[in-house]
C-alpha cells in the first residue's frame, strides 16, 4: 500500500493556494480543470517529500453564484508539516495575516487554520528553546 493524497475541499482556491503555498512553501505538482462536473483539482507537495500531496479540490458556484457551506471543518482533524524553524514559519504567516492559534511556546509545535477551517500543525525539525514573543503568547480561538 502506497499512502497517495490528502483531499481538502476549499471554498476560495485563490485564498488557499496564498496559504499553502506562498505560506507554507508547498509546490504546485498538477492541476485539474473539469468542465462538465465543475470542478477544479490542484496537487500541492512539500519539496521535501513531493509523493505526499495535498489534493485541494474547489466546486464551482452553481448558476446562481451559489457556493456549497463546507461547515467548521473540525471532523477533518489536521494536516502536519515538519519545518526547519518554527518561529520564522510562524512570523512569515503572521505577516500575511494568518492567526496563530497555538503559538509555538514550547519551540517544537504551533497550530494554525487555512483559509478553509482546516487545522495545520507545524512541528519543528528538531528542538528550539522557547522564544518571545511566542513563549508567552496566548491560544486563539481553536485549532
Amino acid at each position: 500500500m502506497k499512502y497517495l493524497h490528502t483531499m481538502i475541499r476549499v471554498r476560495d482556491l485563490d485564498a488557499s493556494l496564498k496559504f499553502f503555498r506562498d505560506g507554507l512553501g508547498l509546490v504546485e505538482t498538477r492541476r485539474k480543470e473539469n468542465d462538465k462536473g465543475r470542478f477544479t483539482l490542484v496537487f500541492l507537495a512539500a519539496r521535501e517529500s513531493p509523493d505526499a500531496e495535498i489534493e485541494l479540490t474547489y466546486n464551482w458556484p452553481d448558476a446562481d453564484g451559489k457556493t456549497e457551506d463546507y461547515g467548521s471543518a473540525r471532523n477533518f482533524g489536521h494536516l502536519a508539516f515538519r519545518v526547519a524553524d518554527i518561529y520564522a514559519t510562524c512570523a512569515h504567516l503572521q505577516a500575511m495575516g494568518v492567526t496563530i492559534n497555538r503559538p509555538p511556546r514550547d519551540g517544537h509545535m504551533a497550530f494554525v487554520r487555512s483559509p478553509d477551517s482546516i487545522s495545520i500543525e507545524l512541528l519543528q525539525d528538531g528542538h528550539l528553546p522557547p522564544q518571545e514573543p511566542w513563549a508567552s503568547m496566548p491560544n486563539t480561538g481553536t485549532w
